[in-house]
């Protein structure tokens, strides 16, 4: 089972499914990280010998921000969000959607389990 940047990527999947374990990595990165390593993406992960496992990490390293920097820097992001006051800083604050999403029905979610209100139901008066 190859290990790059602490992921470890399954064994029986062709090396461009299995890059997509990486956090931060798709489809097309995948296939570009392939390329720029000489690698085929269509052999098995467990075919990889350790000079190609090392190639795929250095260009990882090197030119993608992925995994635990990621993660930081998109945290960092919303941090910044809520700091300044912007709308999107206030959605992230109230765990609401933040793209403009409606919140009167779906949403469910981010928003969690309903809270039931007492009284809501069929009030009728004559």
């Amino acid at each position: 089972m190859p290990r790059i940047l602490g992921v470890d990527l399954p064994n029986d999947k062709p090396t461009h499914i299995s890059l997509r374990y990486i956090y931060g990595i798709g489809p097309v990165t995948s296939l570009q990280l392939c390329e720029q390593a000489k690698v085929d993406p269509n052999r098995r992960a467990r075919e990889l010998s350790d000079d190609e496992i090392s190639r795929l990490a250095g260009i990882l390293d090197r030119e993608y921000t992925v995994e635990g920097p990621l993660r930081r820097q998109i945290q960092q992001n919303i941090g910044r969000l809520r700091e300044i006051g912007s709308y999107r800083g206030s959605r992230h604050r109230r765990s609401l959607p933040v793209r403009g999403q409606r919140t009167k029905t779906n949403a469910r979610t981010r928003k969690g389990p309903r809270k039931t209100v007492a009284g809501k139901k069929g009030v009728k008066d004559k």
